[in-house]
C-alpha cells in the first residue's frame, strides 16, 4: 500500500472535515486522534474515501504511514494541546518533516514554537483557516505562515482542498513566521464588527421600528442582491426565516441574546492596540459581546431605568430601508479599512510584506466575511498599495459619500430613540476623526505638558517644547 501524502491529528468537526477534503481531492491521508475508536469510527464511516484514508494507532504509527518529508496538520484546540502535541511528534519526525498548526493560534505563540524548533531540522507552519465545518469538507480559505519553501512543498494539497473563486485557489502564503495566524485573526476581527453590526440592524428593525423577525428577513434578502452582497448578510436573511420545531415561532426568538467568543477577536483588539492602530469597530464589537454575557446585569438595570417605548421610528419607508442599507454598507466599509490597516501595521512591524491584495482575493470564496467587495478592496490595494487607508482610495471614498451621511442619521435617530448601536457609532466617530485635519489632542497634549512636563510639538516650530505654565 502506498504510503501518505499528509498527515492530520485531530478528528474533531474541522478536522475530520479537512481530511474528507482532503482524500476526496485524491491524496491519501494518515490520521490519528487521541481516542482510538473516533479513529476508527471516522475512517469506517468515510465511505469511498476510506480508500485514502490510513487510520493510525499510534503517533509512530502516523509517522510510518506519511512519505517523507512528511508534512503533519494538526487540527487541536489552540493552546497547550498545540504544544503537547508538537512537543509529541518532536522525537518522532525527521529533518525536513513540517508540522502544521491549523487552528485559531495566537500568532505569538506560532511565533514562539517556530523559533523552539529553530535548530532542529523540522519546519512549522501556521495556517489559519476559515469557513467553518462546511468550508473544510467542500473548501475553506487558507492563510499560511511560515517558511516560504515549506510552503511550496504543500501548495499543490493547499490548491486542491481551497474554496475557488472564478477559478483561483482561496489561499496564499501572506509571510514568514506568524503572518498567517495573524491575518486570520484579523479576518475574525472584522467578522466580529460585521457581525455586531448587523445585529445592530436587525434590533432597529425589530424594535425600533417593531418588526417580527419574518418580515425582516426579506429585507436582509434584497440587500443581499446589491452593494451588500455577502455570506453574512445571506445567511441572516436565512435564519431569520426559519420556525423553532418546538414553538412554531421563528427560531431567532427563542435563541438566548448571550454570544461566545473564543478569543480571536480579542486579540485582535489587543494587537491594533499595540500596534496603535485604532480598530475601534473590532473594540466595540468585543465590548458588546461581553456585555450581551451579562444577562443578570442586563435585567437589571433595564428594572431600574426601564426601556423606551418599541416602534419608535415607525413606519418603515422605503427610504428609511435605504438608509438602514447604506449605514451598514458605511459601517463595514470603515471596518475593512481598520482590519486592513492593522494588517499593514503587522506586516511592517514583522518583516512579513503580506500582500494584502492577495489576502483580499482569497477571502472572495471560502471565509466566514466574504462579500461583492473584497475584490474592489484587492484592486484598490494593488493600485495603492501604500494607502494608509482603504477609506482614502477612489472606490471607497466614493461609497462613504453618500453612506456615511446615512450611518449619521441612523446613529442619530437610534441615539434619541434609546436604541443601541454601539459599533456602527464607532464607525461613525472612527470616519468623523479621520476626516478633520484639525483635532483635539493639542488640548490633550496641554494636559499632559501641565500634570507631567512630557512636552509637545508646536505647529509653528520644530521639535519638542515644555511651557512654563502659571499655577492653579
Amino acid at each position: 500500500m502506498s504510503k501518505a501524502d499528509i498527515g492530520l491529528i485531530g478528528l474533531g468537526v474541522m478536522g475530520a472535515n479537512l481530511a474528507l477534503n482532503i482524500a476526496e481531492k485524491g491524496f491519501r491521508i494518515a490520521v490519528w486522534n487521541r481516542t482510538g475508536s473516533r479513529t476508527r469510527g471516522f475512517a469506517e464511516a468515510a465511505g469511498p474515501l476510506a480508500a485514502n484514508i490510513i487510520p493510525c494507532d499510534t503517533l509512530e504509527a502516523l509517522k510510518d504511514a506519511i512519505a517523507r518529508p512528511r508534512p503533519v496538520i494538526l487540527m487541536v484546540p489552540a493552546g497547550d494541546a498545540v504544544d503537547q502535541q508538537v512537543a509529541a511528534l518532536r522525537p518522532l519526525l525527521d529533518p525536513g518533516d513540517i508540522i502544521i498548526d491549523a487552528g485559531n493560534a495566537n500568532f505569538r505563540d506560532t511565533r514562539r514554537r517556530m523559533n523552539e524548533l529553530a535548530g532542529t531540522g523540522l519546519d512549522f507552519i501556521g495556517m489559519g483557516v476559515s469557513g467553518g465545518e462546511d468550508g473544510a469538507r467542500h473548501g475553506p480559505s487558507l492563510m499560511v505562515g511560515g517558511p516560504e519553501a515549506s510552503y511550496r512543498r504543500i501548495e499543490p494539497i493547499l490548491n486542491a482542498i481551497a474554496a475557488r473563486y472564478e477559478g483561483e485557489p482561496c489561499q496564499a502564503w501572506v509571510g514568514p513566521d506568524g503572518a498567517g495566524h495573524f491575518v486570520k485573526t484579523i479576518h475574525n476581527g472584522i467578522e466580529y464588527a460585521d457581525m455586531q453590526m448587523i445585529a445592530e440592524i436587525y434590533g432597529v428593525l425589530r424594535d425600533g421600528f417593531g418588526l417580527p423577525a419574518g418580515e425582516i428577513a426579506p429585507i436582509f434578502a434584497g440587500w443581499n442582491r446589491g452593494r451588500l452582497n455577502s455570506y453574512l448578510i445571506e445567511i441572516t436573511a436565512h435564519v431569520l426565516s426559519v420556525t423553532d420545531d418546538r414553538t412554531g415561532q421563528p427560531i431567532v426568538d427563542v435563541i438566548l441574546d448571550r454570544a461566545g467568543q473564543k478569543g480571536t477577536g480579542r486579540w485582535s483588539a489587543i494587537e491594533s492596540a499595540h500596534l496603535g492602530i485604532p480598530a475601534t469597530t473590532v473594540e466595540s464589537a468585543v465590548a458588546a459581546r461581553s456585555i450581551s454575557a451579562m444577562k443578570a446585569l442586563r435585567q437589571e438595570a433595564e428594572k431600574r431605568f426601564g426601556l423606551p417605548p418599541s416602534g419608535q421610528l415607525a413606519p418603515l419607508s422605503p427610504e428609511k430601508v435605504t438608509m438602514l442599507e447604506q449605514a451598514l454598507l458605511a459601517g463595514k466599509i470603515i471596518a475593512y479599512a481598520q482590519g486592513f490597516a492593522v494588517m499593514a501595521a503587522a506586516s511592517k512591524e514583522f518583516g512579513w510584506n503580506t500582500p494584502l491584495g492577495t489576502v483580499a482575493r482569497i477571502w472572495r470564496a471560502g471565509c466566514i466575511i466574504r462579500s461583492q467587495f473584497l475584490g474592489e478592496i484587492a484592486d484598490a490595494l494593488d493600485a495603492l498599495p501604500e494607502a494608509e487607508s482603504l477609506l482614502l482610495t477612489d472606490v471607497f471614498s466614493g461609497y462613504l459619500d453618500n453612506a456615511h451621511t446615512h450611518l449619521r442619521r441612523l446613529v442619530a435617530e437610534c441615539a434619541l430613540a434609546g436604541l443601541p448601536v454601539p459599533t456602527l457609532a464607532a464607525a461613525l466617530g472612527h470616519f468623523d476623526q479621520v476626516r478633520r485635519a484639525t483635532g483635539t489632542a493639542n488640548l490633550i497634549q496641554a494636559q499632559r505638558d501641565f500634570f507631567g512636563a512630557h512636552g509637545f510639538e508646536r505647529m509653528d516650530a520644530e521639535g519638542s517644547f515644555h511651557n512654563n505654565w502659571p499655577p492653579l
